[in-house]
C-alpha cells in the first residue's frame, strides 16, 4: 500500500482510529493468527461496545477494568472504554484473587472486560467488590478457520468448548456486532485521565497510575517520529497490552500510525518467525530473550526475514549488546536492531529513544523530544555533574496526574511537573541516558554503592550463565553483601565456587557475589521484568 501522510490530529487516539476508519476502511488493523480486522471494522467494534458501556451507566472518568491477555478484543474494548471518556484499566492476567480484589478495589470498579478462562479468579473476588457487569472474552472467537500461523494448543481447545454465561454476564463479542452507536463525550487532553495503569509495586502496594489522552497522545507521537513508523509498515505485537510498553506499540501506535499489526496472543519463537515471513513485517519491539528464543528455533535460518527493517530492544533479564544485534543480523540482514528506550508507567514510557544513525551500545538512548532529563543528589536535589550517577528526574507532556485515591504518594513522585523516578542513572556529555537501576534496590557493601544491574551485566557475559539477579543480603562486618540467583544455559554447567572465583577477575571485589544460588527461571512480571524482591523474600 502506498504511504499516506499521518494524520497529526490534536485529538485522542480514538478520533484517530476513527478517521482511518473513514480513510482506509478497509486496511486491515490488526491481523489475528491470518484473521484480518479492519480500521473500519475495529470502529464499529468499539463503538457499540461504547454504546453498551453508556447505556449500563458508565459515564466519563469511571474507571473499567479490563482483565485478558493479547487478543483483538482488547483492543476493541480499550478504545470502547475511551470513547465515552471511561478509564482504561488493565489487570494483569497473572493476578490472582488477592491481587485482583486489591486492584478492583482500589478502583471501585463496577464493570469488567474478563477472558473466559480467567472467569474463575474473577467469581472468587465478585462478593468482595463493587463488580456488577462482567463482559466475557473467549479468545478463540475470532480465529480464522485456516491460520496463517501456529496458533496456541489452548486456543484452538478452548474453540470447540461452549461457553456458559451465568448472571451478571454478558457475551462481549456479541455486543460488539449490535451496529449501536455511544453518545459523543467531549474530551479534556490534558485533564480528561485515559488510562490507569498499575505500577509493579516495587515497594507497598500497587499504585495505579492516572494517565491522560494528552498522555498518551504525546508518547504515540514522539515514537512514531523518532522510530520513523509510516502506515505502510507492518508491526508485529507480542508484549502484553496490558503493560504499559506493550500498549504504547500494539495499541497506540497502530492508531496514530496507520500501520497494520500482526497480534499474537504470546510469544512463540517459532510463530514470530512464520509471521515475519508471512506478513512481511517491518517492524517489531522484543524483549532481549524473545530474540535469542527466535535464533534458537533449529530451523530459523531457514526463514525469510528480509523485510524487518528495525527491531527496538529491552533488555529485561538479558542485555542486548551490539554482538546480539550483530546475531540477530545474521538471521534478519536488513534489520537495524538497538535499546528501546527508558521509560516508567508514570510518564507513558518512551522517555528516551535510540537514534538509529548513532547507536550507543550499554545506553537507553537520548531524550525524546519534549522531555527534559535531569540527574540529582537524591538528598540534596543538586543537580550532578555530566557523567555522575544519581536520581532520574523527567518532565515532559506525558507526566501523569498522579496516583489514583494516593495523595501522599503523589506528593513524594511528583513536584512541580517533575517525576522523581526512584531511578539511578548518568548522562553522559552527548546526552545519552543510562539506567543503572532502583535505589532502593542498590546494595551498599562496605559503603561502596552496588547496583544489581552492572553485576548482572557482568555475571552473564560467563559462557555458562543464561540470566542472573542480584540482590542483597545482611552482612554483619560489610552491613550487605551480593547475592547471585543464576539460571545456567542448557547443557551448560559451572558451580557456586568456581562462579565466584570468575567473578574476582571480572569485577571490583565489593561487587563479587559472596553467595550464589542456581535456579531454574527467574521470577518477573508479565512484561518480563525481574522481580528481584521476591527473591530477596
Amino acid at each position: 500500500m502506498s504511504n499516506l501522510p499521518l494524520l497529526h490530529l490534536d485529538a485522542p487516539l480514538h478520533e484517530h482510529l476513527r478517521a482511518h476508519a473513514q480513510r482506509t476502511p478497509h486496511k486491515p488493523a490488526y491481523l489475528w493468527y491470518g484473521a484480518a480486522l479492519s480500521f473500519a471494522e475495529l470502529d464499529r467494534a468499539s463503538d457499540a461496545f461504547a454504546a453498551r458501556l453508556a447505556a449500563l451507566g458508565v459515564r466519563k472518568g469511571e474507571p473499567v477494568a479490563l482483565f485478558m491477555n493479547n487478543c483483538p478484543q482488547y483492543i476493541m474494548a480499550h478504545y470502547g472504554i475511551q470513547k465515552i471518556g471511561a478509564i482504561v484499566c488493565p489487570c494483569g492476567p497473572l493476578n490472582k484473587e488477592h491481587e485482583l480484589a486489591y486492584q478492583l478495589t482500589d478502583l471501585q470498579a463496577r464493570i469488567i472486560v474478563a477472558a473466559d478462562n480467567l472467569l474463575p479468579v474473577v467469581d472468587k473476588v465478585r462478593d468482595k467488590t463493587a463488580l456488577q457487569h462482567v463482559f466475557v472474552v473467549r479468545y478463540a472467537d475470532l480465529l480464522p478457520e485456516q491460520p496463517m500461523l501456529d496458533v496456541p494448543p489452548d486456543l484452538l481447545a478452548a474453540k470447540a468448548a461452549p461457553l456458559e454465561m451465568q448472571d451478571g454476564m454478558e457475551d462481549f463479542l456479541a455486543v460488539t456486532r449490535s451496529g449501536a452507536k455511544p453518545p459523543r463525550v467531549a474530551i479534556d487532553m490534558d485533564n480528561d485521565v485515559a488510562l490507569m495503569t498499575y505500577t509493579s509495586g516495587t515497594t507497598g502496594l500497587p499504585k495505579g497510575a492516572m494517565l491522560t489522552f494528552r498522555n498518551a497522545l504525546y508518547k504515540t507521537d514522539v515514537s512514531v517520529s523518532t522510530k520513523g513508523i509510516a502506515n505502510s509498515d507492518v508491526l508485529l505485537a507480542i508484549a502484553p497490552l496490558y503493560h504499559i510498553a506493550g500498549m504504547l506499540m500494539g495499541v497506540n501506535i497502530p492508531m496514530l500510525s496507520g500501520a497494520t499489526t500482526v497480534l499474537l496472543h504470546r510469544f512463540d519463537p517459532l510463530t514470530v518467525l512464520q509471521a515475519i515471513e508471512r506478513h512481511r513485517v517491518t517492524w517489531w519491539y522484543s524483549i532481549a530473550p524473545m530474540n535469542v528464543a527466535v535464533m534458537a528455533v533449529p530451523s530459523a535460518r531457514s526463514f525469510d526475514l528480509s523485510s524487518l527493517r528495525e527491531n527496538t530492544v529491552t533488555s529485561f533479564g538479558i542485555a542486548f549488546t551490539e554482538s546480539l544485534a550483530q546475531q540477530w543480523r545474521s538471521f534478519a540482514p536488513n534489520c537495524e536492531s538497538m535499546e528501546a528506550a527508558y521509560g516508567l508507567s508514570e510518564t507513558h514510557t518512551m522517555d528516551t529513544y535510540m537514534p538509529n544513525h548513532a547507536i550507543r551500545w550499554g545506553t537507553h538512548g537520548l531524550a525524546v523530544p519534549g522531555n527534559q532529563i535531569r540527574i540529582i543528589d537524591p538528598d540534596t536535589g543538586v543537580d550532578k555533574p555530566v557523567g555522575e550517577p544519581g536520581e532520574i528526574i523527567l518532565k515532559n507532556k506525558g507526566v501523569f496526574k498522579g496516583y489514583w485515591n494516593k495523595p501522599e504518594a503523589t506528593a513524594k513522585a511528583l513536584k512541580d511537573g517533575w517525576v522523581y523516578t526512584g531511578d539511578m542513572g548518568k548522562i553522559d556529555a552527548e546526552g545519552y541516558l543510562t539506567f543503572m537501576g532502583r535505589f532502593k534496590e542498590m546494595i551498599k557493601v562496605s559503603g561502596y554503592s552496588v547496583f544489581p544491574e552492572e553485576v548482572e551485566l557482568l555475571l552473564i557475559k560467563h559462557p555458562a550463565v543464561a540470566q542472573a539477579a542480584v540482590v542483597g543480603i545482611p552482612d554483619p562486618e560489610k552491613g550487605e553483601v551480593v547475592k547471585a540467583f543464576v539460571v545456567c544455559k542448557p547443557e551448560a554447567a559451572v558451580d557456586a565456587q568456581a562462579l565466584i572465583a570468575w567473578s574476582r577477575e571480572n569485577m571490583a571485589t565489593y561487587k563479587v557475589p559472596r553467595a550464589i544460588e542456581f535456579i531454574d527461571a527467574l521470577p518477573a512480571t508479565g512484561s518480563g521484568k525481574v522481580l528481584r524482591r521476591l527473591l530477596k523474600d
